[in-house]
Order: structure tokens, then sequence, then C-alpha cells
């Protein structure tokens, strides 16, 4: 029996074939490095990537333009918080992973079952969060 689909039997990496090939994710992110890291990971994955975008109009703009199939969202984008783009995803069905170094604690009550990834995080972890939410 063979390795699990999308995971590389040597190193337990996830490869182009995992769930999130040929997948759009929006990445809400107004750090840059982290931005990168992320736009890096989803790559590596085989995802589309939209954006990265580092305000909630940026995010608002690509949401509408370019319909996500899943999003990585920072909930607090320069102190501003990224609620509105929270709402716009719940509101059309699109899952998105809520990457914060806030903690769950900060989302509306309306969000709080959304998957949350602590600050900093592997983005392995972030992989088979979208994964698993998306595909």
């Amino acid at each position: 029996m063979g390795p699990e689909k999308g995971i590389d039997a040597v190193d337990g990496s996830l490869d182009s074939v995992a769930g999130l090939n040929g997948r759009r994710i929006l990445v809400v992110e107004d750090e840059a490095l982290i931005a990168m890291l992320v736009e890096d990971a989803l790559l590596d994955a085989g995802a589309e990537v939209l954006g990265p975008a580092a305000t909630v109009e940026e995010a608002l703009a690509l949401f509408e333009s370019s319909r996500p199939e899943a999003a990585v969202l920072d909930i607090n984008l320069a102190g501003q918080a990224s609620t509105p783009v929270a709402d716009a995803l719940a509101d059309r069905g699109v899952p998105f992973v809520v990457a914060t170094g806030y903690g769950a604690a900060g989302l509306p009550e309306r969000h709080r079952g959304v998957p949350v990834l602590a600050k900093p995080y592997d983005p392995q972890e972030l992989i088979e969060t979208l994964t698993r939410i998306c595909c």
C-alpha cells in the first residue's frame, strides 16, 4: 500500500498532488514577510494565490473580482479589523482560516468556529488546514 495521496513518502511534506492543486486561495496579510511565506507554501502545494492583500479594501476588491475557493485571513491588518472580509467570505460560503497573533478570543462570535492558526505557525499546518476545509 502506497503513501497517502498528496503526502511525500520521504519527508511527509505535501506536494502538488494535494487537494489545493489548482485551487484559488485568497491571502489577506499585512506583514510582507509572512505574506511571502504563505504565498510560497501555497504555490508549492499547487494553489493559485490571489493577493496578498494588505488592507480590507484590497481584500474585498480581490474577493469580488476573483471568486476564491478559500482564504487565509489575518484578523488584524495594521490595526484595522478584517471582519468585513470574514463576513463577506462567510456570506458566500467560502471557507477560510484565520491566522493571527491574537488567538481566537479576538474573533467575532459569528466566526468562532473557523480554524485559527496562531502566529507563528508552520506553513505545513496551514496547507493541511486549508486542504481539510476546502477540498
